[in-house]
């Protein structure tokens, strides 16, 4: 399946693309390789098949769930332009939207 130039015109604007001729050409043709694979997954029979299913036992590896060391609040508040107590202070951030109703 190949993209028209319509379509690739409308792919280029969304991803703000500005392609010379000889790249729209080659991604024309890799795009088309990638929709004719996309075409060949689709008339696999899947019926029956577990969306999860994986042909070996494949386990999860897992870590305990531990607390990472971190810096004492008084070496991580060093150079904090502003504090509270063992705080950064912040500006508030609020947005008030003064034509709401």
């Amino acid at each position: 399946m190949r993209l028209s130039d319509r379509e690739l015109t409308d792919l280029e604007s969304l991803a703000a693309l500005r392609l010379q001729p000889e790249e729209r050409r080659a991604l024309q043709d890799h795009l088309a390789r990638i929709l004719e694979y996309v075409d060949r997954l689709r008339s696999i029979d899947t019926e029956g098949i577990d969306p999860t299913f994986h042909p070996a036992e494949v386990p999860t590896p897992l870590r305990d769930d531990l607390p990472a060391p971190s810096l004492p609040a008084a070496k991580a508040l060093e150079q904090a332009p502003a504090r509270s107590g063992d705080h950064f202070e912040v500006p508030p951030v609020l947005f008030i939207d003064e034509g709401a109703s």
